[in-house]
């Protein structure tokens, strides 16, 4: 882990999207966070050792699709109600970029192929926030806060666009595993990975931290609302993100922050990579571009 001094920092960003706004100060007492995203390798590590057994390989439950689900949608057909996970639908057949893929999971990420030993050093991926928490339970540690999460981003700079500062491609270089050309249609891979990297394959940001963006999206600690910043105290100290969640594009589906961007996303569609940026997912769903690291605080290390 890399120990992150305590300071202030400009949270958010004028040039985003609206819940990325207004910037705000943020105060925060130091803390450690991963140098790279959690491996395959380390997540197995976990699951041999405990025996868990993630979200997606777990058959889903009626009773759990339905309360996520307008009033009187009929129940799912058995055929459907088996382990799997989201993964993307390059032909967009259902109108959307994702589909339900049975047997996806973090041992499976695409529902086809299973993970090679030259994937140990990839990210894992296809885990619910619930799986991170639970492997984080395990290391002794936790998950960041959105705060931690972008003042260790920002790597000590001051509100600049990327983790490396304000152009995308300084000296011609690709500094991250996103999307080049048109998403969902062409990729150029013009930064030499069309899926995950192996973490370490870009450089660092000024705090030494691999991957704060594109490889995979990173689940926090936090809810979700698109109003945290405009409720945000002036000057607050180690905010923890609000007491629950809002989505007003699901408002029936609680969801936690995902920060850092993947190499899904690209201009065109999907600018997360900026250390800003803010997604949301629904904490019980994996998904083939999502990961995580973790984060521990002083006491805690002791």
């Amino acid at each position: 882990m890399v120990w992150i001094a305590g300071g202030r920092f400009a949270m958010g960003s004028t040039d985003g999207q609206a819940d990325e706004r207004p910037v705000h100060e943020v105060e925060l007492s130091g803390f450690f966070i991963d140098a790279t995203e959690v491996t395959n390798a380390q997540f197995r590590a976990f699951t041999s050792a405990t025996k868990y057994v993630t979200t997606a390989e777990r058959a889903p439950q009626v009773e759990e699709l339905l309360a996520q689900s307008p009033p009187g949608t009929p129940a799912p057909p058995a055929e459907l109600l088996v382990p799997g996970a989201l993964v993307l639908d390059q032909t967009q057949a259902n109108g959307w970029w994702w589909k339900w893929m049975p047997g996806a999971s973090w041992r499976k990420p695409d529902g086809v192929h299973e993970l090679t030993p030259a994937e140990d050093s990839h990210p894992v991926v296809q885990v619910s926030w619930d799986d991170a928490v639970a492997y984080a339970t395990w290391a002794g540690k936790r998950l960041p806060t959105e705060a931690e999460w972008e003042y260790a981003a920002r790597g000590g700079l001051r509100s600049q666009r990327y983790v490396w500062g304000a152009e995308k491609h300084p000296g011609e270089q690709h500094l991250a595993n996103i999307w080049q050309g048109t998403f969902p249609e062409t990729n150029t891979v013009a930064d030499g990975f069309f899926g995950t990297a192996p973490v370490k394959s870009f450089p660092p940001n000024g705090y030494g931290l691999y991957d704060m963006s594109g490889n995979v999206w990173e689940w926090t600690a936090d809810w979700y609302r698109p109003d945290t910043y405009a409720n945000a105290a002036a000057g607050e100290r180690d905010p923890r993100g609000p007491s629950s969640s809002f989505d007003p594009q699901e408002p029936s589906a609680p969801k936690r922050v995902t920060r850092g961007g993947s190499f899904l996303c690209s201009d065109n569609y999907c600018i997360g990579y900026r250390p800003s940026a803010r997604m949301k997912s629904s904490p019980d769903t994996g998904l083939f571009h999502t990961g995580f690291r973790c984060a521990l605080s002083p006491a805690a290390a002791r």
